[in-house]
């Protein structure tokens, strides 16, 4: 566990208080070799050996998320998905996983798809009810439990802590899909969680400009040694560019964040009672279902993401995000720019999303403009 003596924005801000050593530089350097030289009699006394798992500019961004989330380790990948998948195939063929029936959809395509042609036994289950994740569960055989909380694109909750204790209890180990809610408003760990992942393309980085995942673990044990080497053999490493990128973002975390989860706590408040919008999902909103749970596990705020189901149907929703004009109509999320969804349109014939959705993704925009903006969209298009 962390035991870096700062606060979390501290932490980010300053990149642990790098410093280089030869050059008093506070920005760290980018690595780009991919090899380094042995000693003369043929150890590696430096600790380096090959860039695809000892890279030098890994460490910084992997160290400062490690502190934040006040985890043992954590591992950079090539995207989100590879670091996703990476927990899975570090499972047994015939390991008996539980799932989310509402999660990223990428991921739930290759868990429905390639994870089970090579021989895991996915099941879906609403996480939201502890009961029903209770009644899904086979001690013995059930060996890990995924979540994601706030779960795309309904923003729905799941409790961290209600379902480490049942995974523990059944052997199993949890991990959680954090990237909506960010260090900034979560620490899984420290609610019971065994590992914590981040979509790093979205908030973490922040600028839309870089692909990367993250996992983070509780503790150094074999299950995350064979995660390391699922990596390391798989390839699906961190470019040393898109790491520098990574940690940069980092810095600014804090304040992006925090400020993107007050803009949408405003506009779901505000479009609550806007004639064109039927429903507002938002954890920030008191009559959220799920909105207790957000309250106690989640801190400083509920995230930049939120939706909205438009009144009219599914035209009405294609033709408002059609009408935007500082809205951007594009996929991902998190970064500085707010971007707008029919998120039915992208996931396709069997997508769960309702065809009346649009998800938000709140930028760095003036919050005036940003709700203005939508008000003459949903308006032309009812």
């Amino acid at each position: 566990m962390s035991d870096h003596p700062h606060r979390p924005e501290t932490i980010a801000a300053s990149a642990l208080g790098y410093e280089d050593a030869a050059s008093g530089a506070i920005i760290p350097p980018i690595h780009p070799s991919t090899t380094y030289i042995r000693d003369p009699d043929n150890a590696y006394s430096r600790g380096r050996v090959y860039a695809r798992a000892d890279n030098p500019t890994f460490d910084t961004p992997a160290r400062t998320l490690s502190a934040l989330e006040n985890g043992a380790d954590t591992l950079l990948f090539a995207s989100g998905m590879a670091a996703a998948t990476a927990v899975f195939m570090a499972l047994d063929p015939g390991d008996h996983v539980l799932v989310p029936d509402e999660m990223y959809w990428a991921l739930r395509n290759w868990l429905h798809g390639p994870a089970t042609r090579w021989g895991l036994r996915v099941e879906g289950v609403d996480t939201s009810d502890t009961d029903a994740v209770r009644a899904s569960l086979r001690p013995g055989e059930t060996r890990l439990i995924w979540i994601e909380t706030p779960a795309n694109p309904l923003w729905t909750i799941t409790d961290i802590m209600a379902l480490a204790e049942l995974a523990h209890e059944a052997g199993a180990w949890l991990a959680v899909d954090s990237t909506v809610a960010t260090p900034v408003h979560c620490r899984p760990l420290d609610l019971g969680a065994d590992i914590v992942m981040h979509s790093a393309t979205k908030y973490l980085n922040g600028h839309s400009d870089v692909i990367a995942g993250t996992l983070t673990t509780a503790r150094m044990d074999e299950q995350w040694a064979r995660i390391k080497a699922v990596q390391t053999q798989q390839g699906g490493i961190l470019g040393s560019f898109e790491a520098w990128l990574l940690q940069r973002g980092l810095r600014t975390l804090f304040a992006r964040v925090r400020w993107q989860s007050a803009a949408a706590q405003s506009l779901a408040e505000r479009l609550s009672a806007h004639p064109a919008v039927s429903e507002v999902l938002y954890p920030g909103l008191p009559g959220f279902r799920g909105h207790g749970v957000a309250a106690r596990q989640m801190t400083g705020g509920f995230g930049g993401m939120l939706s909205i189901r438009v009144k009219s149907g599914r035209q009405a929703a294609i033709a408002a995000a059609a009408n935007v004009g500082i809205w951007r109509r594009a996929t991902s999320l998190g970064g500085v720019e707010s971007l707008i969804e029919h998120r039915a349109s992208i996931e396709g014939p069997t997508s769960p999303v309702p065809d009346d959705l649009l998800r938000l993704s709140v930028g760095l925009e003036s919050l005036d403009d940003l709700f203005e903006d939508l008000d003459q969209a949903l308006r032309r298009a009812d």
